[in-house]
């Protein structure tokens, strides 16, 4: 079992890295919303008036006190940003940048440029089950291989992120029946079972991300079918198998394994007795 362990644990271990010295703290309004990297830090001096830049934090103006007076500023920073290559895609749809929790909302951000000011993001992610003749099996999918990220990697049932402007409730409804086209009456069934949160540095950023984990126990005869071209197909795998991909592959997008993990460890397919149970139950909720 120790070989198995140090399998599950590079996942944790590789969503947890991050050097605080390659960044800086991003205040708005005296809350600390994010980390830059130098290089964003350097290009946001051509807006003085917005942001106050020192060597050891970035400080959006406090002159600009309004919640929709911040969101235009950041809008019009990051469409330039994008038009000077400095941030690579605008994608229209909008994160909140929050401070202590998700519902302190001190402005809005583009989610293209959520990375690059590593400001907290939440998603929801929803594992469906199928455990009809006592054998536990979970669906998966593969992402399409036009996905800006991780193209053709395997996915929990439905994963997406969480828009500032669409409750929980809401958005996991749309996500199911974007991603697998399932029934309104049967997303209302799904089991909220947690968080997972990470903290991982990337080329162009950071991410500190806190997904919320739900269960959906699927009938037999229920196929998923995608709706909006995000998979390519779906698969219902052994619990077994799902165990053997994360230890042995990097089948899976690098969260997701997490959600994974989080299922295992609750329906007792890792128990307390194997070695490193804590740090990987711990691993589970990463902090910044």
């Amino acid at each position: 079992m120790p070989l198995k362990q140090r399998g599950l644990l590079r996942h944790i271990h590789d969503l947890n890295r991050w050097n605080p010295e390659n960044f800086c703290p991003f205040y708005i309004a005296d809350h600390r919303v994010g980390y830059l990297k130098h290089y964003l830090c350097e290009a946001l001096k051509q807006w003085p008036s917005y942001f106050s830049i020192s060597d050891d934090a970035v400080r959006f103006s406090p002159e600009v006190d309004r919640v929709d007076d911040r969101s235009h500023v950041l809008d019009e920073v990051v469409h330039l940003l994008v038009e000077q290559g400095v941030i690579k895609y605008y994608l229209g749809e909008t994160y909140p940048v929050t401070g202590a929790s998700r519902d302190q909302v001190l402005a809005k951000m583009d989610r293209g440029a959520a990375s690059y000011f590593g400001i907290k993001t939440y998603g929801q992610h929803l594992n469906g089950y199928d455990n009809s003749n006592q054998e536990l099996k979970l669906w998966t999918a593969r992402r399409s291989p036009d996905r800006i990220r991780f193209p053709n990697r395997l996915d929990n049932l439905v994963a997406g992120g969480l828009p500032e402007n669409l409750s929980l409730h809401n958005n996991l409804i749309k996500e199911c029946e974007e991603e697998a086209n399932i029934p309104v009456d049967l997303v209302k069934t799904a089991k909220a079972v947690g968080v997972v949160s990470y903290c991982r540095e990337t080329e162009i950023g950071l991410k500190p991300d806190t997904l919320y984990c739900y269960d959906l126990e699927l009938p037999e005869t229920f196929v998923p079918q995608n709706t909006d071209g995000e998979v390519s197909e779906f698969q219902l795998l052994p619990v077994e198998e799902i165990i053997e991909l994360i230890c042995n592959t990097n089948e899976f997008k690098p969260n997701s394994n997490l959600v994974n993990l989080h299922f295992l460890i609750r329906h007792g397919l890792i128990s307390p007795d194997e070695p490193d149970y804590l740090e990987l139950v711990s691993g589970l909720h990463g902090v910044t």
